[in-house]
């Protein structure tokens, strides 16, 4: 996988215009765009298909949690979409995300068999969420009335649960990347948000690290939003948060 692979765009924006903008600079430049609710639910599910039209993946984040047939009823139709990967939630329990599983491989074998999506249908990556990376250990006590845990043991947990229930990797902030990798093996898809460059503030993100960091401790792919989307040269950033990665590598 080359460095720019490892790249998902957070297309945090509610505009299909300013979103496409974003998607024809940087599609050259990065592996995925991530379409997340902000924007998926201004525009549409056609947004995923105007994004492939320009040869985009999409990282469909749209968090479901719900009872366990509402979520296989949507994850079926992000299969439908053509979706690169998307998310549930991982507190849903293990019982939805098997369901949501379930409805994927019962879709592409549907298609497989009708021809109707086209046997070569590659299944979405189905990710669970964790613990966002807003949370923070007094939060996760106070708040969520998790006590005696530390953030890092409940990924681990969540991650696992996952892992058996038919997840194909989780979404964890950089700092647990090392330890889902111990308990979860190494084809266990990692994918990490809360990534700041060096040159980059932290915005309201409190669990963080750089791009390169986060590839060297084992991350398989990394989202990005501000620091591209909102720099003056999108395709610019991309390019040097690549390159920053590539280093690590050479």
């Amino acid at each position: 996988m080359q460095a720019k692979d490892r790249i998902i765009v957070a297309l945090d924006v509610d505009e299909a215009r300013e979103a496409m903008s974003l998607v024809g600079q940087l599609a050259a430049h990065v592996g995925a765009f991530k379409v997340g609710m902000q924007l998926y639910n201004s525009v549409g599910p056609d947004i995923v298909r105007r994004i492939h039209d320009l040869g985009g993946r999409v990282f469909a984040d749209l968090k479901l949690h719900d009872i366990p047939n509402t979520v296989a009823g949507a994850s079926r139709v992000i299969a439908e979409l053509g979706c690169f990967m998307y998310t549930v939630h991982a507190a849903g329990g293990s019982a939805m995300i098997r369901a949501a599983a379930d409805a994927v491989r019962d879709r592409q074998h549907e298609s497989s068999q009708s021809g109707a999506l086209g046997g070569h249908v590659q299944a979405p990556i189905m990710l669970a969420v964790t613990v966002l990376t807003s949370i923070d250990q007094h939060q996760l006590e106070q708040e969520l009335l998790i006590a005696g845990k530390s953030i890092q043991e409940v990924v681990v947990h969540l991650a696992k649960m996952a892992q058996t229930s038919g997840a194909g990797g989780v979404i964890c902030s950089p700092h647990e990347i090392t330890a889902v990798r111990a308990a979860c093996g190494p084809d266990f898809n990692v994918v990490t948000p809360g990534i700041r460059p060096i040159w980059h503030g932290s915005d309201d993100q409190k669990r963080i690290t750089t791009p390169a960091d986060a590839v060297k401790l084992g991350a398989d792919y990394i989202v990005i939003g501000r620091p591209i989307v909102r720099a003056p040269h999108p395709a610019s950033a991309a390019i040097r948060i690549a390159d920053e990665i590539q280093d690590i590598a050479d």
